[in-house]
C-alpha cells in the first residue's frame, strides 16, 4: 500500500510540474481542507494556480474547471492573506458544489455558509489590498445622446452599447437604440 501511495505521489508530482503556474503545496492544503469537510469528490478535482494575468482581483474561482487562480502579488502581503484568499475562492467552489445544478449568487447565502465552514465567517465580498494598477490612456470618448454623460474608453466600442441609466429610466433596463452611445473623440 505504501508503494502505491509513493507511485501516486510521483505521478501527481510529475503531472503538476508540466504546468508552471500550478502550486502543488496549495493544492495539497486545499485538498486537506476539503477532506476535513467531507467533500472528497471536489477535493480530488480542485487545482490551484498562480495567474499573472490577474491585475486587480486577488483571486478567481472557476467551478467548471475546478480551478482557483491567485494573483502573484498576494505574496507581497504574506501567508495569512494568501490563505484567506485561497479560502475565499474555495468557498465559491464549495457553495456551487453543494448547490449542484442550481445556480448560486457569487456572494450570496450559500457562499456565506461555505465561508463559515472554511473558518472565514467574517469574509467580505471584495479585498482592500493595494494592488498597483497601470493607467492606460482612454483615447475614445463616447456620449449618451439623451443625458450627455461621457464614457471614456481605452478601446473602440465594436458593438451596440447604450447608456444604462437612460435605458433603466426610459425602457425598463432593456437596450434602446435611442440611447446608443456615440463616439465624440478618437484621439489617436
Amino acid at each position: 500500500m505504501l508503494l502505491l501511495k509513493q507511485l501516486e505521489f510521483v505521478f501527481e508530482r510529475s503531472r503538476i510540474d508540466q504546468h508552471p503556474g500550478r502550486d502543488f503545496n496549495l493544492e495539497l492544503k486545499t485538498r486537506e481542507i476539503l477532506h476535513n469537510l467531507g467533500v472528497t469528490r471536489l477535493a480530488r478535482l480542485v487545482r490551484v494556480e498562480w495567474n499573472s494575468r490577474l491585475q486587480t482581483a486577488a483571486g478567481r474561482a472557476d467551478f467548471r474547471e475546478k480551478l482557483i487562480s491567485l494573483n502573484p502579488r498576494l505574496c507581497d502581503f504574506g501567508e495569512p492573506e494568501i490563505d484567506r484568499t485561497l479560502r475565499h475562492e474555495l468557498a465559491h467552489l464549495l457553495a456551487q458544489f453543494r448547490a449542484g445544478r442550481r445556480r448560486v449568487s457569487p456572494h450570496g447565502p450559500e457562499w456565506r455558509d461555505a465561508c463559515c465552514d472554511l473558518g472565514i465567517g467574517d469574509e467580505v465580498r471584495c479585498h482592500n489590498l493595494a494592488f498597483p494598477v497601470s493607467e492606460r490612456a482612454r483615447r475614445f470618448i463616447y456620449k449618451c445622446p439623451n443625458c450627455a454623460c461621457e464614457f471614456p474608453r481605452v478601446r473602440r466600442v465594436r458593438r451596440a452599447v447604450a447608456c444604462l441609466v437612460c435605458c433603466r429610466v426610459h425602457n425598463g433596463g432593456e437596450f434602446d437604440a435611442r440611447f446608443r452611445l456615440q463616439l465624440v473623440t478618437a484621439a489617436l
